[in-house]
């Protein structure tokens, strides 16, 4: 598929940064909705997509799946209506959401056993994803590809937003 024609309009469009800026720490809002087994995943896997903000794997991990914790079909085991399966619901090539996972899957904490139900496996998996679909310079773009849905762009980027500690949030 061209993801060249999903782009949203110019004014949009973050500018690519020079180099990646320096990360900003979970706020206190993030420590208290991410469990911390799960917080300890997505700042490293960031850095596999240099520039990507931590707080967008995590925002994707939020609406994917409350970090986890969903009892929805496909989060810990099969796959839901659409075809895609665990934590960060990647399609796994059984319905409409494709095969991303056998893309862009992997044993990424090397325990020998690639799982996407593993959180271990499948957040290093969406940073992957995420910036091969254009993150971190077009980012609206790698996420609407992630999820077709201008929507879940914008509840994303929220999220997001909310999880980046601000000047004085530095508990």
């Amino acid at each position: 598929e061209d993801l060249g024609l999903l782009d949203p309009p110019a004014a949009t469009k973050p500018a690519k940064p020079a180099r990646p800026a320096r990360q900003a720490p979970p706020s206190a809002a993030a420590r208290a909705d991410i469990p911390s087994g799960y917080l300890r995943l997505y700042l490293p896997a960031a850095r596999r997509c240099p520039g990507l903000s931590w707080s967008v794997l995590a925002a994707v991990g939020k609406v994917e799946s409350d970090h986890g914790r969903s009892r929805l079909p496909g989060v810990r085991s099969g796959w839901n209506t659409a075809g895609a399966a665990g934590p960060m619901q990647f399609g796994i090539g059984v319905g409409r959401a494709g095969n991303a996972w056998a893309r862009y899957g992997g044993d990424f904490d090397h325990d020998g056993h690639t799982s996407v139900y593993d959180p271990a496996d499948a957040i290093p998996a969406a940073a992957r994803y995420l910036c091969a679909a254009g993150a971190p310079g077009r980012l609206d773009r790698a996420l609407y590809a992630y999820n077709h849905s201008w929507a879940y762009v914008a509840t994303v980027k929220a999220i997001a937003a909310r999880y980046r500690a601000r000047g004085g949030d530095r508990r």
